[in-house]
């Protein structure tokens, strides 16, 4: 019934826990009654006006970034990686100067190497008359090599390590050698301003490199990275020249970042052939699947499992393939769309290098004699090399939602409540009053449906013929 309608209606408007609405309902006055209706109006506007803001916000994904400082006891000391600038023994590519150039393009698949077309020929006979020929073999005997004659003095902590420390790996620059490749427990700092202590003799007589390619200098190039990451030289190595004595200060920085849409990240990617993720370890396997794919041979430099390449296939098939990848952007990094999005987390270790020239009189003349080397060859061809803790810390630097999904109902409950005095219980209301109300209209309109016209059956509204004869006579 109609009244007991409106008695629903006016109970719910008296009873409800939405504030104001029973002092429109329950008044008689109809100024009163215009106010508080004013009023709620303009409350519910500014309510409306408030969530879809917080709404927009939320969903512009924002961030925020905090800092960490975090003092321990001891720290883990990283990995660096070392390789002489002067890549090749002297006496083995003496007659073979098409060495340097055939490393080039190997270590093109790692970094960008344009092909000079001056030397295209001269590879192209050397390939058809060496086509056996092996230039990792090549490299790993006849490269640069660590052991008490090039590695003279190696101290951590003031312990004494030696070149079975190191661990050989390949890369731009031919063989280098890892130190704390395995992350031991026992390499760790529990004092700034010690670590590791290096005396490098790069025998500038024994090794060389080719000066038209780009290889000027003399001297030790290394670059600090995690244990479970790979070295990468292209554009982090530094460098330690001849006759110089470098000190490098490390910090330990820890970089988090989170997922898309917030971030950059994918946390659900995993690399086939690293323990960790990395961009640089993700673009390796990048390119060696595409390169396995168009060559049906594997780089050695790169990971995997496959038929190694030889040179006539590193130079008709791989290079043009790297080339290729390059143009097309088929291995990208950065974004989250990208082949290579950043890494979730990431630790760095930024440095601070300072240089003196190595040796003073005294200590020229004290190596000189240990040695039994002239002071000249002492500053032609000797690299000291420090590298410590700057302080027993590290950094933590975490990228964060800038608002959850909790303070997003926290915000939009305050803005209820403190416009309208709402809370959940209200909105429970409000939905029970909206389903009752639904009820009721359904229940009317199947009661009323018998007694409505039937539109739309127009043979069952017509009279028939036999009624509208017997209607006639009736009249």
């Amino acid at each position: 019934h109609l009244e007991n309608r409106r008695k629903y209606h006016q109970e719910f408007a008296s009873s409800t826990s939405f504030h104001g609405v029973h002092n429109i309902v329950q008044t008689q006055s109809k100024i009163r009654k215009v106010l508080w209706l004013s009023v709620i109006a303009g409350c519910l506007a500014i309510v409306v006006w408030q969530i879809y803001s917080r709404f927009i916000y939320y969903f512009s994904w924002p961030t925020t970034t905090t800092v960490v400082v975090q003092y321990v006891e001891n720290v883990k000391f990283p990995a660096v990686t070392f390789c002489n600038l002067n890549r090749f023994q002297a006496h083995a590519v003496s007659n073979l100067k098409i060495i340097f150039f055939i490393w080039n393009i190997i270590s093109g698949v790692l970094q960008k190497f344009a092909v000079e077309e001056k030397y295209s020929q001269e590879l192209n006979d050397f390939l058809l008359g060496n086509q056996n020929f092996s230039i990792k073999d090549f490299t790993r005997k006849n490269g640069f090599y660590l052991n008490s004659s090039t590695l003279l003095e190696c101290e951590f902590f003031g312990k004494p390590c030696y070149p079975q420390d190191f661990e050989h790996v390949f890369t731009e620059y031919g063989n280098c050698f890892t130190f704390n490749h395995n992350d031991l427990p026992a390499r760790r700092v529990s004092l700034s301003g010690r670590g590791l202590h290096l005396l490098f003799d790069v025998q500038q007589e024994q090794f060389t490199d080719e000066p038209a390619l780009g290889h000027t200098d003399a001297g030790i190039t290394f670059v600090i990275h995690s244990p479970k990451e790979l070295p990468r030289f292209d554009g982090l190595g530094l460098l330690t020249p001849v006759g110089m004595h470098a000190q490098v200060a490390i910090r330990q920085l820890k970089s988090i970042i989170q997922e898309y849409p917030w971030g950059e990240c994918k946390p659900d990617i995993k690399l086939q052939y690293h323990k960790i993720y990395s961009t640089n370890g993700c673009l390796r396997e990048c390119k060696a699947r595409y390169i396995q794919d168009w060559c049906g041979c594997l780089p050695f430099v790169l990971p995997g499992n496959g038929i190694e390449c030889d040179l006539l296939k590193f130079y008709n098939c791989v290079y043009p393939a790297v080339y290729d990848i390059e143009i097309k952007g088929l291995c990208t990094v950065g974004t989250h769309n990208s082949t290579c999005p950043a890494p979730c987390e990431e630790t760095d270790y930024p440095t601070t290098v300072t240089y003196s020239s190595f040796g003073g009189q005294k200590a020229i003349k004290y190596l000189s004699a240990k040695l039994k080397k002239s002071p000249e060859y002492i500053r032609q061809n000797l690299v000291r090399i420090d590298i410590k803790y700057h302080d027993l810390s590290y950094k933590i630097t975490q990228q964060q939602k800038a608002l959850t999904i909790s303070e997003l109902l926290a915000d939009v409950g305050g803005q209820l409540g403190l416009f309208c005095g709402a809370s959940m219980i209200t909105i429970i209301e409000l939905l029970e009053y909206i389903f009752t109300n639904f009820c009721w209209m359904c229940i009317f309109l199947l009661l009323k449906a018998p007694e409505m016209p039937q539109w739309n059956n127009p043979s069952q509204n017509q009279p028939t013929r036999k009624e509208k004869k017997k209607g006639i006579q009736e009249c």
